[in-house]
């Protein structure tokens, strides 16, 4: 298994050029991953290496503003202030256990996946648990939505369903206790922004997803 990713951070307010020090710094992760899947009845096991970089480096200011052209939308004007160039590696775990099978309700599928996870890196370093619950038609074979890390469980695996076509609606909690998240305690090398971060998070998430043949689409909204 392999992905390139790219993720970026930034204040409330994007239009102001020296964003208030009470608020998250600028930031973007580029990065590329790989890893390795071990599917064994109804659990999965999933270990990923992510290295990449953090600062100017990763770009991602000059996407956020080919974005907002392309939209329309304001144009975020801070990242001359975001964090430095820095080395990132994250190590990731995460074991996803199906605990209830999938039953029948209104002629629709359902099942409830438990997980727990956890990172060790320069970038992000936290342990989380929590559950994931899925209705649909023709549940593809996964065990939940994609994600963006650090927020979110499940995986990129997944098998089509028979006939090619289907879909469900997901819901679910996490929590996490965060040791390290660079976006918020700022660089590990140099000064730089940061501000306090909280220790303890939860997440409450919901969303769809829609498999095609070997294709998947989902879009997650998370309650923080």
């Amino acid at each position: 298994m392999a992905a390139l990713g790219q993720n970026m951070y930034t204040p409330a307010d994007i239009c102001v050029a020296d964003p208030p020090q009470t608020d998250r710094p600028y930031g973007g992760w580029l990065y590329v991953a790989a890893g390795l899947l071990s599917e064994r009845d109804d659990r999965l096991d999933e270990l990923q290496l992510q290295l990449g970089v953090v600062g100017p480096a990763a770009q991602a200011g000059e996407t956020q503003q080919f974005v907002h052209r392309v939209i329309y939308a304001d144009r975020p004007q801070g990242w001359a202030t975001q964090l430095p160039n820095e080395p990132g590696v994250v190590l990731l775990y995460q074991v996803s256990q199906r605990a209830f099978g999938q039953g029948d309700l209104l002629g629709l599928r359902w099942d409830l996946t438990p997980h727990a996870s956890g990172a060790l890196g320069n970038v992000f370093t936290h342990a989380a648990a929590g559950a994931t619950v899925r209705l649909g038609w023709r549940l593809p074979h996964d065990f939940g939505p994609p994600r963006i890390q650090p927020g979110l469980p499940a995986s990129g695996f997944f098998r089509p369903p028979e006939g090619g076509i289907g879909g469900y609606l997901f819901a679910g909690v996490e929590g996490r206790a965060v040791a390290r998240n660079i976006f918020l305690d700022g660089s590990t090398f140099a000064d730089s922004r940061s501000v306090e971060k909280k220790t303890l998070v939860g997440d409450l998430y919901t969303g769809f997803a829609v498999t095609v043949d070997g294709m998947r689409f989902a879009y997650t909204h998370v309650f923080r």
